[in-house]
């Protein structure tokens, strides 16, 4: 099958198809998307050699289980080892020892085919196109930080960063009712939120707020979140690049 393979170089190569283990799938990749994370992994991020891409949209082509022939499908990236005390307790996604697709010791989705555990697999409805399915893995991302933090309709939020994830997570908080505020640099992106109403956009930081959620992908991003927050405020950290921060 053709690949695109980074070993600190990005190639196009001929490897095998990859065979699927018990519990697999194997996954004809329809379509990828190009994350800010794997434009970071080009830049040193994990130090990942191997068939970069995590988030796709598939056919499954072999799998134990015929109820998954033929599907298409869209699949969670991490994979738990399943023995540990995380996993034990339903937490495979922060399992110490996990691989994740295309990011850490798991060739992914650049590539014609790809396998994962069916546990990870997750039905494309019929009506909805590879294109919109494409944005499943990282919408789920963004529908996390509701799992995680209890935003109430008076807290004051801030969105730091105006690219493809602070705009899904934009979607997202805006509705939980929050005044929520957006700080890019882009008038031409922070334009689409202000289209769907209900959110304020800065091009300057200005007040404090009570949650902030810091996505801009820049090193910078974690100090303009933390300068932005209430004493006893919420940070949730989004960010992913290549490189260090100092943090006071």
């Amino acid at each position: 099958m053709k690949a695109l393979r980074f070993d600190g170089d990005l190639t196009l190569v001929d490897t095998p198809v990859p065979e699927p283990a018990e519990k697999e799938a194997l996954i004809r990749v329809s379509c990828a998307g190009i994350c800010n994370t794997d434009l970071e992994i080009f830049r040193g991020y994990m130090g990942f050699s191997g068939i970069p891409g995590h988030e796709f949209v598939g056919v499954v082509e072999a799998c134990d289980d015929p109820r998954w022939m033929g599907k298409r499908v869209v699949g969670e990236i991490n994979l738990g080892c399943g023995s540990c005390p995380r996993c034990r307790r339903g937490l495979a996604r922060h399992c110490g020892n996990r691989r994740v697709l295309g990011i850490l010791g798991k060739d992914g989705a650049f590539a014609e085919y790809l396998t994962l555990p069916v546990a990870n697999l997750h039905e494309v409805p019929e009506g909805l196109s590879d294109e919109a399915a494409l944005f499943t893995e990282p919408l789920a991302a963004a529908f996390e930080i509701l799992e995680q933090v209890h935003i109430r309709p008076d807290d004051a939020v801030l969105i730091v960063g105006d690219g493809k994830l602070a705009q899904l997570i934009a979607r997202v908080v805006r509705t939980t009712g929050c005044r929520l505020t957006c700080l890019g640099r882009h008038p031409e992106k922070l334009a689409h939120l202000q289209r769907l109403g209900g959110i304020e956009t800065r091009t300057e930081p200005e007040g404090r707020y009570d949650v902030v959620v810091e996505c801009s992908g820049k090193p910078e991003g974690l100090s303009i979140a933390l300068s932005a927050l209430v004493p006893r405020g919420t940070l949730v950290l989004k960010s992913t690049f290549h490189g260090k921060v100092t943090l006071e």
